[in-house]
């Protein structure tokens, strides 16, 4: 996975934060789609500079957020200092959803910016903000843009050129907490595009990361090939990670959640690795078994 650059033009940040919170200031009040990440925790700090009680930031509650998500979610808000409200909803109502075909992202995202707009109404207010940044649109398969695009929800982040590494800047200018925390996509996106996204596989995928979550790794992922567990972690980590007392408790306490095979990906942590535009594709569980590999013979 290629290194995210950092380098940041602080004169331009400086620039765009002004022109962020006088575009929101023009507005009677927003309400931001947050997730926690560093992303919507930006949109939120900078509409609560701008409008204070009338921005607010809501999080969608559902079976594809892990429960720590959701825990920093209301920590983050609380170092804002922004009114923070939750919304419940299920994604697996939605058919499309749980087929976990190439758009699975389009309707989870249409879903979520839909109850983020009934939402709005209810307290009132005229505009939805999502945390979109300029640097989105250039990576890869990203079929929730759309759903942005269709319900025409306000990214400020990318009205305004604002770049990951300037989010990322902005955020420590804020003295946020996840100004360095690591993208995190929602549960169904480790489940393989065409196997159906099920209650119980993101159970115990959730159940999975927060054993690796608590045994100190950063940045990784728990794959779930229709029973295989195909663990990810980042180049740095992967040293940890090929320890045999870490080998030892991964088989036996992942394996105790329901996965009949535990594995260790030697490619590292790499993000939408099971997601249909990726340059190589990765196989369901029986084409891993099914694969002809090289012998010392």
């Amino acid at each position: 996975m290629a290194a995210e650059d950092t380098s940041v033009d602080a004169d331009a940040v400086s620039d765009k934060i002004a022109a962020v919170r006088d575009d929101l200031a023009e507005m009677d009040g927003v309400l931001i789609a947050f997730s926690g990440g560093v992303d919507s925790s930006v949109v939120a700090a900078l509409a609560h500079d701008a409008l204070g009680e009338d921005a607010v930031a809501c999080t969608a509650k559902s079976e594809t957020l892990p429960a720590e998500e959701l825990d920093d979610a209301r920590r983050v808000t609380d170092e804002i200092g922004i009114r923070h409200e939750i919304v419940e909803f299920s994604e697996l109502d939605s058919q499309e959803f749980v087929a976990n075909g190439e758009d699975r992202c389009y309707h989870c995202r249409s879903m979520r910016l839909s109850a983020m707009y009934d939402h709005a109404r209810e307290l009132d207010i005229g505009v939805v903000c999502d945390g979109t940044n300029a640097s989105d649109t250039g990576e890869g398969h990203r079929p929730g843009l759309r759903a942005v695009e269709e319900l025409d929800a306000y990214s400020p982040l990318l009205e305004h050129g604002i770049t990951k590494p300037e989010v990322r800047e902005i955020a420590r200018q804020y003295d946020l907490s996840v100004a360095d925390k690591p993208s995190m996509a929602c549960l169904s996106s480790r489940i393989p595009t065409g196997l159906e996204v099920t209650e119980d596989r993101l159970s115990r995928i959730e159940k999975a990361e927060r054993l690796l979550r608590t045994w100190g790794f950063e940045q990784f992922r728990v794959r779930d090939h229709d029973g295989l567990a195909r663990i990810e972690v980042a180049e740095d980590e992967l040293d940890v990670a090929l320890d045999p007392d870490f080998v030892r408790a991964a088989r036996d306490h992942i394996g105790d959640l329901g996965f009949d095979h535990v594995t260790l990906d030697l490619h590292g942590y790499r993000t939408g690795s099971v997601s249909p535009d990726e340059e190589d594709d990765e196989p369901l569980v029986e084409d891993v078994f099914d694969a002809d590999y090289p012998t010392g013979e």
